[in-house]
């Protein structure tokens, strides 16, 4: 561990001139709050009802909801997966997209859907949505429904929140989800990424995941999820770093200082069949 703490203070600065950049991330940190409930109020807590008669939550529920964001946001998974394979040539080509851009409004659609693609699934948080937000994005809105009208139906999300068995058990943050953007279907699935197959996409899509496109701003989870399934990957920067945890900010820094440094080695990503420029596929957003 004393090898990992030069790194997380190593800092990676955007290029805007280069497609294939790191952004900065803002620090914020967080502190762990302990709440002092009087001994009387204890009980009243327990039967979930206050004086008003309203529902509150109980201190069970707020432990669960504390537990499940931190389970959503930091993924020993992704980790375990580049650091448990030395950080050797192999995970470093798994972890460096194909694409890498602002956002999803630099990326040409119709262009992508010429060049064979039959679908495009998201990540949720910092790719479509701020962090824990059931709101699109506003600046995206224009980008996702040309997204839609190239890929008609076709268009999905596959979070590791919303749609994930083991934080949305019963499916109502993926409805709700679906309900407030509108159009896009949440694949609910059962293994967080990077882990687990694309089974689950392909039966949404109904065609092989080489013709499906992985979009997400981390490189630990969906791109390395996305590059050893077989998906074509694209990077997005986060739209929001204000409700991340400290931790998850290092964990960036560390995702940005060990692809900077496989971009260096010239590593690059897998072949994909389908893409043969990738500059064609990259636009100026529309204003």
């Amino acid at each position: 561990m004393s090898r990992i703490f030069p790194v997380l203070r190593t800092s990676c600065f955007h290029n805007p001139t280069v497609i294939f950049s790191s952004p900065t991330p803002n620090i914020y940190t967080t502190t762990k709050c302990s709440l002092n409930i009087p001994k009387e109020k204890k009980k009243r807590k327990k039967t979930n009802q206050n004086n008003s008669g309203k529902v509150s939550p109980t201190t069970v529920d707020i432990d669960m909801n504390w537990r499940q964001s931190l389970g959503q946001r930091f993924n020993w998974g992704g980790i375990v997966e580049v650091l448990g394979g030395g950080g050797g040539a192999e995970t470093g080509r798994l972890a460096i997209p194909h694409l890498s851009v602002p956002d999803i409004r630099w990326i040409d659609w119709k262009e992508l859907e010429r060049l064979g693609f039959r679908g495009v699934v998201f990540d949720k948080d910092n790719t479509l949505t701020a962090p824990y937000s059931l709101s699109l994005w506003p600046i995206l809105s224009h980008s996702l429904r040309q997204c839609q009208l190239a890929f008609p139906g076709r268009v999905a999300i596959f979070s590791n929140s919303a749609g994930l068995y083991e934080y949305d058990p019963d499916g109502s943050h993926a409805k709700a989800l679906e309900e407030s953007i509108g159009g896009v279907h949440v694949i609910r699935h059962g293994i967080k990424k990077p882990a687990g197959s694309a089974e689950d996409i392909e039966k949404y899509f109904g065609c092989a995941a080489s013709h499906v496109i992985m979009v997400g701003d981390r490189h630990f989870t969906d791109i390395i999820y996305g590059n050893q399934n077989g998906l074509l990957t694209i990077l997005t920067e986060p739209l929001s770093l204000s409700q991340e945890p400290f931790i998850i900010q290092q964990v960036r820094k560390l995702e940005n200082y060990l692809v900077t440094r496989w971009h260096q080695q010239g590593l690059k990503p897998p072949n994909h069949s389908l893409l043969q420029e990738n500059m064609q596929c990259i636009k100026a957003p529309d204003l």
